[in-house]
């Protein structure tokens, strides 16, 4: 036991001991049972116990800190505790894609180490979600908490049952979860105002979801795998959506979409990784059941059946309702496709690039007829998507991630940068 614990033990006991002296010669009346002289001194006792071994652990703790500073300060690692719940149960969507690309982007970097979930523990701590795995495991990083915020209280709608009746006690939760972290990465100019109208204190900075390019870069062998899997003949044009089969994702108006252009494939790639947790389940459902013979629905795929998926479409629609930073364009995108948005609020402040956009079914159907046919058109859309995602320069946003690390670890060590 160090010299530091035993003059505070030391301390104390000289001080219970005065307490003991005063209990006995002055201050409680003669009359007064001795047993609850010695409650009193006991009930003491204990308290100065709790305040004793309250005082060794900040002593082990700030030990434990100054070790981590000098091992940081010499070799000047970062090694980051990532976490994410869907690795877990849920990896049919989005979020998992972005903490599987994260981790993907900063894996070769010679001064990052990553610990996943249960793998250990790290200098810094990083999660995707905020289930109460989130909570759990980001106890002892106070001072050098991220979260990536991937949904905000809207993103409930037309995505989980009642939403309408949950959504007070949705903000609520989420406020508490961006509240519990020191440093919140918004991903999108609507998500970083949102999380600032919602009043929060912790620090909230902008960086992007990253889009690995190499990963989704379309080759003969992924089309002729993909169309393979879902059917299609060579002759034969092929539309793809992706998404959740929820109201929010607009899978129902793809499969109205799909009514209206009778002379081409459509497939709908994705199912419900929340399970009865979803909205809409019956009335989807019955859609689907009654949809047309051009469209077919894959159900839920892994992440690494997706490049054929998107390798096989010709022309990539997202009819979604609410987004955020969504993935799935920008990686038909990088397959070169021409991708045709639903005409919402979100992406005007989340591109600088003009956009393909419908905003309705009618107008998805014709801008859809026309890639089809008209092939000059199909070709600037091809170039339309190749300049959104230079919006989306993964070595950018590593460094943009990198330099986070840094410094949160700087001000939490009280290292001068």
């Amino acid at each position: 036991m160090s010299s530091e614990v035993l003059h505070y033990m030391e301390s104390y006991s000289y001080i219970t001991i005065s307490l003991m002296i005063f209990l006995q010669e002055t201050g409680i009346p003669a009359d007064v049972p001795s047993h609850l002289k010695y409650y009193v001194a006991g009930v003491f006792l204990l308290v100065l116990l709790i305040f004793i071994i309250i005082k060794f652990l900040t002593y082990l703790k700030d030990k434990k800190k100054i070790a981590e500073k000098l091992q940081y300060s010499k070799d000047q690692i970062i090694k980051v505790h990532m976490i994410s719940e869907t690795a877990y149960v849920t990896q049919g969507q989005g979020v998992h894609t972005a903490y599987i690309e994260c981790m993907e982007l900063l894996a070769n970097d010679k001064n990052i180490i990553i610990k996943v979930n249960g793998e250990g523990t790290g200098n810094i701590f990083h999660s995707h979600t905020y289930g109460p795995y989130y909570f759990w495991k980001g106890r002892n990083y106070k001072g050098r908490r991220i979260l990536t915020a991937h949904v905000i209280p809207d993103s409930s709608k037309g995505t989980i049952p009642f939403w309408k009746q949950l959504l007070p006690l949705t903000t609520l939760y989420l406020k508490l979860a961006y509240s519990y972290a020191d440093v919140v990465i918004a991903i999108s100019p609507t998500v970083e105002k949102e999380i600032r109208r919602l009043g929060i204190k912790s620090k909230i900075v902008r960086i992007y979801n990253p889009v690995l390019l190499d990963n989704w870069a379309r080759t003969e062998e992924n089309r002729k795998k993909g169309r393979q899997q879902l059917g299609i003949k060579d002759h034969e044009k092929l539309v793809l959506g992706v998404g959740q089969l929820q109201e929010r994702k607009g899978v129902e108006d793809f499969i109205d979409i799909a009514a209206g252009i009778p002379e081409s494939k459509f497939v709908w790639a994705g199912g419900r990784p929340w399970g009865m947790f979803t909205e809409g389940i019956k009335r989807i459902d019955e859609r689907i059941e009654k949809a047309p013979s051009n469209i077919s629905f894959t159900g839920l795929l892994d992440l690494k059946e997706m490049a054929p998926m998107y390798a096989a479409a010709d022309v990539f629609l997202f009819p979604s309702y609410q987004e955020n930073c969504p993935l799935a364009p920008m990686e038909a995108a990088a397959s070169g496709l021409p991708v045709v948005f639903r005409d919402i609020q979100e992406y005007t402040s989340l591109y600088a690039n003009p956009y393909l956009k419908a905003a309705n079914t009618a107008e998805f159907i014709e801008i859809t007829r026309t890639l089809l046919s008209d092939r000059p058109f199909y070709n600037e859309g091809v170039k339309i998507s190749e300049r959104l995602i230079s919006e989306f320069d993964k070595f950018k946003i590593k460094n943009d991630l990198i330099s986070l690390y840094t410094n949160v670890l700087n001000n939490y060590f009280n290292i001068s940068s």
